[in-house]
């Protein structure tokens, strides 16, 4: 199953996003509330929600929804 819609709704939770933003094109600082403080709180609740853990290049990496979408599943197929 695809991480993508769980992981739209971290985003917009986390980023306190509009439900009408378009957050699969969504890049890294695109929006005022993806900076490196929102970055940062977006990367927690991912790994909340996912039980997953980022290292530091993977965060430093996430620059936008697709990337976090295949960092997700790729973490998640590591711990299956």
């Amino acid at each position: 199953m695809s991480v993508a819609p769980k992981l739209r709704e971290v985003f917009v939770e986390a980023l306190d996003l509009d439900t009408d933003v378009d957050v699969e094109n969504l890049k890294y600082r695109d929006l005022e509330a993806w900076d490196s403080v929102g970055h940062m709180a977006l990367v927690a609740a991912i790994e909340d929600e996912f039980d997953v853990e980022f290292d530091t290049d993977q965060v430093i990496d996430m620059s936008s929804f697709k990337v976090a979408v295949d960092m997700v599943t790729e973490l998640q197929s590591k711990n299956d």
